[in-house]
């Protein structure tokens, strides 16, 4: 099955921010496009602001002037759902509200023919609930756009339950003509990045909720260590409060409640006090003009130790050998299996974190996860009022010393990094066991759609199998409300081709 063919009209129904970014796409690479909206006037709004938008393109030479003209030409407002019928592919972008599309497709299917190919964008419904009111729902599909969609690459072509492979191949097909990233999946709540992306936020907003350290600080950690384009506050600011929530709230809802997409009291009750992010002025910071920005804690200057005893090779972190000697710090090393630790002159620990809390243990310190250690600026270090305050002085200072600014947070386990990158490669697991999508497609929609550093597949191999299991298995000890648990997808994972623990009980 090839893409919709460039003679074909392709409609856009919902002539918002949306609806016009898909017309655009669809407009530029060819198709002539019909716009459409049910409130008299805003189509012809519509076509003049992308034909504004066409003139901006071809002044930064995007696109040449000859082509401009040709996209203006085929490009026509619609007065009525009946100006549609000749359309080979007709994509709603309206209201997020059920009733409201399910009667949308069902006047439709009574004007296209029988081969035009129907598609929602929505980001939050069923896609098989959408299409079970159509007579043909075999033609029927999701269209998932990202916003803004001229300028984002991924689509997610999500298949109904009752969606034919055919259409969704002509789906994926058509947007990867438009010079889109398709992905295919199937319809789960929040889809694959909506579904996958949930511990990103959750879990910034349940560290500040432990009050283990601000918004400030959490952002800084997640962007500086975790390679992070933005934290979890800031982003949601940029997105909105009111629209993340309902994003988490719908996907809690459509799990059953399910305890590991769980929305954030705190975030609620910015919902609740108005402060919606940067649209209002105020969200997790303020926006006014000129207001100051908080800045994250960061510990102050330490003397680094004069040697440190690596036990065991580090792990994910085995980088930071290598930085500490070059930093002209001794390494002495002794031999451990599965060792995660260096042991400071104090005698005290620093412990990559893995999941358990420092009140546990006798003068330990813990440090998070980083994507990659020789380049990130900041490290995060928790410790507890039972580490001795030499202990988490040499550990500021050693990090210190390999030109990282040090934050010191609370005794969470998991910390922030490593907590919350084990809980989206969970969710990946689990999405690709329940047949929601491949690994691969998995991998590119979250770098493409949320840009993260790295796929959770990527950085599942990168961190060994086991890192996201053993944390999240040790989170899970200390909070049995299943929030941690880790999933069936991930044990087995974990478990697989393991000499370690092979034919043990």
């Amino acid at each position: 099955m090839t893409a919709l063919d460039l003679s074909s009209p392709v409609a856009v129904v919902g002539t918002g921010t949306m609806g016009q970014g898909i017309a655009q796409v669809a407009l530029v690479a060819g198709h002539p496009v019909r716009l459409y909206d049910a409130v008299a006037g805003r189509a012809r709004d519509a076509a003049a602001a992308i034909g504004a938008r066409l003139d901006r393109l071809a002044e930064k030479g995007k696109i040449t002037g000859a082509a401009r003209d040709a996209a203006r030409a085929r490009l026509d407002p619609a007065e009525s759902l009946a100006e549609l019928a000749d359309c080979g592919l007709v994509v709603e972008a309206v209201l997020e509200r059920l009733d409201v599309k399910q009667q949308l497709f069902g006047e439709l299917e009574e004007i296209v023919a029988e081969d035009c190919l129907l598609a929602t964008n929505t980001s939050s419904l069923s896609v098989t609930a959408i299409g079970g009111a159509l007579r043909h729902p075999g033609r029927f599909v999701g269209l998932h756009f990202f916003n803004p969609a001229p300028l984002m690459p991924l689509v997610e072509v999500v298949s109904g339950f009752a969606t034919d492979v055919t259409s969704a191949t002509r789906a994926y097909e058509t947007a990867r003509a438009w010079g889109k990233t398709p992905v295919a999946c199937a319809d789960t709540p929040g889809f694959i990045v909506n579904r996958i992306a949930r511990p990103f936020y959750a879990e910034a907003f349940a560290v500040y909720e432990a009050q283990a350290a601000d918004p400030a600080t959490i952002d800084a950690v997640l962007r500086e260590s975790g390679g992070f384009r933005m934290g979890a506050f800031e982003l949601t600011d940029l997105i909105g409060q009111d629209v993340n929530e309902s994003v988490t709230h719908s996907v809690w809802q459509s799990f059953f409640q399910d305890v590991r997409f769980t929305p954030s009291l705190a975030q609620r009750r910015l919902v609740e006090s108005g402060r919606l992010g940067r649209k209002t002025g105020h969200g997790w910071y303020d926006h006014a003009e000129g207001a100051e920005r908080p800045v994250p804690h960061t510990a102050d200057k330490e003397q680094p130790p004069a040697y440190v005893v690596a036990e065991g090779g580090l792990g994910p972190a085995a980088e930071l050998l290598a930085l500490i000697r070059e930093a002209g710090i001794q390494v002495r090393e002794e031999d451990e299996d599965n060792g995660t630790r260096l042991v400071l002159p104090s005698g005290g620990q620093l412990v990559l974190a893995d999941g358990q809390t420092c009140v546990e243990f006798r003068d330990v310190v813990y440090f998070d996860l980083a994507l990659d250690y020789r380049t990130a600026t900041r490290v995060a270090l928790s410790a507890c009022h039972d580490t001795s305050p030499r202990t988490l002085a040499e550990a500021t200072g050693l990090f210190q010393a390999l030109g990282k600014d040090v934050s010191v947070i609370g005794d969470v386990p998991g910390m922030i990094v490593a907590r919350t990158v084990a809980r989206i490669i969970d969710l990946a697991h689990d999405a690709v066991a329940k047949g929601v999508a491949t690994e691969e497609d998995v991998d590119t929609a979250m770098r493409l759609g949320v840009n993260y550093p790295l796929g959770p597949f990527e950085w599942d191999r990168r961190l060994g199998r086991e890192f996201a299991f053993d944390v999240l298995d040790e989170m899970h000890e200390r909070d049995p409300s299943g929030r941690y648990a880790p999933s069936l997808a991930l044990y087995r994972h974990a478990y697989a081709i393991d000499d370690k623990r092979e034919g043990t009980s």
